[in-house]
């Protein structure tokens, strides 16, 4: 009997696939204690959007999370976080002294192995960031990204078959990059059985027998466990597995479902089940005071058409909730089909699967093709790397004419190291004029967060956890049906949200009617000379870039706005002296009025 080695993903890829990563860390690390204690002793412990969500969402210190996670696993743990190749934790890709310093700063807080992958698989985004893994002294597991492409999307079936696969295994080899395991990442959960199969035999052929071979999906589509069979029959030796509550749906099969699948066979992942149903009994607990999001629990049939990955399915969704527009997703959800056919066959994974979604999303709301979202712009432009089939001709050019960049073929590093902008010398310049610390860490954390970095590291980030209020004792307190002019309206309060018919909304709830606000609508509505300047979309008022009451011309921006992790740029429609009607940080609607020109 084969004795299939796992790694635990609950606590991070399981917090991004159901809670947006949004998750505090001092709720979830008695879940790893008791882990541990059930001599679970490999576990996915951060990396991917797990890093920047700790500044963005959870107001902590990603590299202090790092280090209570060691604490919390034990000495003897093999912590395993994701990288993204060149764009390490982030969704930009970065020059080499960042991609370095990612792979020392995690190595000095408790990180033993990093799985390492391109969403393009574009071995040349490998080659540096698995150098400086290794040399940093930490494991590399370098990665093949998989999905699967719908009937008629791929006409020549050049890309994503096993061979292909096993052609990018190869060169991955042929390049020299020094690594200790493979892994064969599906982060959609679209990969059919029989590719998985076929893809993993070919890969033990290619491979030394002493290289460990590890498969990844997620059960979005249904198929997660089925494909975990055929992995296993290809030749696996480790499969990654969760635990409730986050798994199934949006997430990896749960251990426990796996056990039981394999039961009577002739594989087995040799724990002890009571102890393992201990744990997840434990992680339920820690979780129970947060919001479920339902689209994360349930298996999605069509995700094969719109292959959104479960890490970024929910982290959307959270995004389009705390903008109120939850009720555009499925028509969001349904223009990623388009996206991901003319935009060279990139694997929907982290960027680029957000790339594909944000494209979606600008194309639903703006109307199609009208406005590039910079990182799918980029994607097909080239300066992501190469795309595994060429993008669309007619897509490349009005990406080029809207983002004002020709296509490329060099290198990301290339590109990044001739880029003032991007590096330690920037990042440590940021840091000084907002009389922060240089550290290793201030200086990461500013080159992959940028100013919500910096942000964070001034004390003004803001919490974005979403939690479920508790209810009244003999009530249903939190939930209500509200009456409108006859109209009725299913409203819930739930920390610092109100989630009406479905859509959630920021709110503060004051005592009294605020005589201000009132005034300040009624200046605004009886200025006759003056111009409104309202937003074209919901989103977060990120910064200002002119200052109040100074005069501006036609054209000129004067703040910035940011949604689905975008920013758009807000200019006068005339000239005129400003008046803002926001602060940043303010969550806007679409029409909220934003500044007033007199």
């Amino acid at each position: 009997m084969k004795k299939i080695k796992f790694m635990i993903t609950a606590f991070r890829d399981g917090f991004q696939s159901v809670y947006g990563a949004r998750v505090l860390s001092k709720d979830f690390l008695p879940a790893v204690e008791a882990a541990r204690e059930a001599g679970i002793r490999h576990i996915e412990s951060g990396g991917g959007a797990t890093f920047q969500s700790a500044f963005f969402y959870n107001n902590e210190n990603a590299y202090d999370v790092m280090d209570a996670f060691r604490k919390a696993a034990g000495p003897e743990a093999n912590l395993q976080t994701l990288a993204r190749g060149v764009n390490v934790v982030g969704l930009d890709s970065q020059p080499s002294d960042i991609i370095k310093l990612h792979a020392e700063t995690f190595k000095k807080h408790g990180v033993t192995t990093i799985r390492n992958f391109d969403a393009l698989n574009d071995v040349n985004n490998l080659i540096y960031s698995g150098k400086c893994i290794k040399e940093a002294g930490l494991k590399h597991e370098v990665t093949v990204t998989m999905m699967s492409l719908a009937p008629g999307w791929d006409k020549h079936g050049n890309v994503h078959t096993p061979e292909f696969y096993a052609k990018t295994l190869q060169k991955i080899i042929d390049s020299g990059i020094p690594f200790d395991s493979v892994a064969f990442k599906d982060a959609s959960g679209t990969a059919t059985p029989s590719t998985v199969r076929e893809t993993i035999k070919l890969a033990k052929k290619i491979l030394p027998p002493e290289v460990e071979v590890c498969f990844h999906t997620h059960e979005t589509g249904g198929n997660g466990a089925t494909c975990c069979l055929a992995a296993l029959d290809g030749g696996a030796d480790r499969l990654d597995l969760s635990m409730a509550p986050v798994s199934g749906g949006t997430c990896q099969t749960d251990i426990i479902t796996m056990w039981h699948a394999l039961r009577g066979s002739d594989y087995t992942l040799d724990i002890d089940i009571e102890k393992i149903k201990k744990v997840e009994d434990v992680f339920k607990d820690c979780m129970k005071d947060y919001f479920l999001p339902p689209e994360a629990m349930k298996v999605e049939p069509t995700i094969p058409f719109s292959p959104l990955p479960g890490g970024a399915l929910t982290a959307n969704t959270q995004m389009l909730r705390d903008n109120g527009i939850m009720d555009k997703y499925d028509e969001i959800f349904q223009a990623m089909g388009e996206a991901v056919r003319k935009g060279g066959f990139g694997t929907s994974v982290t960027p680029v699967s957000q790339f594909y979604f944000q494209q979606a999303f600008n194309n639903v709301m703006f109307g199609p093709w009208k406005k590039f979202a910079e990182g799918y712009g980029k994607m097909v432009l080239g300066y992501f790397g190469k795309t595994p089939e060429p993008a669309d001709p007619e897509v490349v050019k009005l990406a080029s004419e809207q983002l004002g960049l020709e296509p490329t073929t060099k290198t990301v590093l290339e590109i990044n190291d001739a880029n003032p902008k991007k590096g330690v010398a920037p990042a440590k310049a940021l840091l000084e004029q907002n009389n922060l610390p240089i550290t290793d860490e201030n200086i990461f954390i500013a080159a992959a967060c940028g100013q919500k970095g910096i942000t964070f590291l001034k004390g003004e980030a803001k919490l974005g956890i979403r939690k479920v209020a508790p209810k009244k004792e003999g009530s249903s307190a939190g939930a209500y049906t509200v009456s409108v002019a006859g109209e009725k309206f299913a409203v819930e309060l739930s920390g610092g949200k109100a989630i009406v018919n479905g859509t959630s909304y920021d709110i503060d709830i004051k005592e009294g009617i605020d005589a201000s606000a009132k005034s300040e609508n009624k200046a605004a509505a009886s200025s006759g000379a003056s111009v409104e300047i309202k937003a074209p979309l919901p989103g977060a008022v990120m910064r200002f870039s002119a200052q109040e009451g100074t005069a501006v011309k036609k054209g000129q921006t004067i703040l910035v706005m940011e949604a689905m992790k975008m920013e758009t740029e807000i200019k006068a429609p005339a000239d005129g002296k400003i008046s803002y009607k926001v602060k940043t940080g303010d969550q806007v609607q679409t029409g909220t009025l934003l500044a007033v020109l007199g």
